[in-house]
């Protein structure tokens, strides 16, 4: 055979399914967490074994660690996480609508998207004000420790006592009274 001659191709081989303790491994997530998604409308697995196990592919995998991602890197709630999952979706059918449908359908599949889209911008700009309150107050105990720091190195002793063991605040929350004063 020349080696410009085409070796037939090999039979694509079935996705490889897995099962919810190989997910859990492969994603970081408990198996719980997983059914709980399920229950939550987030993921679907993608079969079922012939024993009624959850069976999933790379795509069950990647939408696993997105959700994982915006729940613990991001901090979004569940409920966040599936309209932008749901988001995700219609973006997808409004794809399809515009490129096939009539000049109505491509409106409505706009307008749609659009307003998808608004949605989704004013969850992150609320998401980002809380962020920006947190970093405000994380950097003003910063700002108030080092003054102690410096106070320290000075010789002199500090203003008041510092608030080293106190928890952080929760941006948005009234303080609450100290005992004792």
């Amino acid at each position: 055979m020349s080696p410009d001659a085409a070796a037939p191709a090999a039979p694509e081989a079935a996705p490889r399914l897995l099962r919810i303790q190989e997910v859990a491994a492969e994603t970081g997530l408990t198996p719980r967490s997983i059914r709980y998604y399920e229950e939550m409308g987030l993921l679907a697995p993608a079969a079922r074994s012939e024993g009624a196990y959850r069976l999933y592919d790379t795509d069950d995998l990647e939408r696993l660690r997105f959700i994982a991602g915006l729940r613990n890197d991001a901090g979004f709630s569940l409920a966040e996480i599936g309209q932008l999952l749901e988001d995700e979706q219609a973006r997808a059918r409004n794809n399809v609508k515009f490129r096939a449908g009539t000049d109505d359908e491509q409106r409505s599949a706009l307008a749609d998207a659009l307003a998808r889209v608004d949605r989704q911008i004013a969850t992150l700009e609320r998401k980002r004000g809380r962020l920006d309150a947190m970093l405000a107050d994380a950097a003003a105990r910063r700002t108030h420790l080092q003054s102690h720091a410096d106070d320290l190195e000075a010789g002199r002793g500090p203003a008041h006592e510092p608030h080293i063991g106190l928890p952080l605040p929760t941006p948005g929350a009234k303080p609450r009274p100290e005992a004792g004063r």
